[in-house]
């Protein structure tokens, strides 16, 4: 079976860590040590950021 290639970057996903509060997991045990509800709560907080960013974008054009 192929691995997919990861759409987020590793730093950014570093830092959604790091705000959602569960780093410390990922530096101790990699990502497959964090819970499916963090890695949910990972991806919400991801399409926030994105659509709160193409909302800006709209704005400007």
């Amino acid at each position: 079976m192929s691995r997919r290639r990861g759409i987020m970057s590793e730093e950014f996903k570093e830092e959604l860590a790091k705000e959602l509060g569960f780093y410390d997991t990922v530096q101790k045990e990699g990502w497959g040590g964090i819970r499916a509800r963090d890695a949910g709560n990972m991806v919400k907080r991801a399409i926030e950021i994105a659509e709160s960013q193409l909302a800006n974008n709209k704005g400007r054009s």
